[in-house]
């Protein structure tokens, strides 16, 4: 699994729905969701070869707007059936 917080101007330039989408892509289930501080968090599990490149691909397309950022990669925990945008 892995646990991002994402900083910069990663929120209203559509991240969490490209995360979503590309979630669906690479067959990863967790969720994605804004901080009432500017932050971005996403939490994601999936086959580590999938993850490594979702995250690639997140990073790449974004890397005007992330200005800095931290990466947990953890123990899974199986809890997620779908990858959702949170509120």
């Amino acid at each position: 699994m892995v646990k991002l917080f994402l900083y910069g101007t990663v929120q209203g330039v559509g991240f969490r729905y490209t995360a979503r989408a590309l979630a669906h892509r690479y067959g990863v289930v967790g969720f994605v969701r804004n901080l009432a501080d500017g932050r971005v968090e996403l939490e994601a599990e999936g086959a580590p070869a999938q993850l490594r490149a979702y995250v690639g691909d997140l990073q790449r397309e974004f890397r005007h707007y992330i200005r800095d950022q931290e990466v947990r990669w953890l123990v899974p925990s199986g809890g997620y059936q779908r990858f959702e945008v949170r509120f």
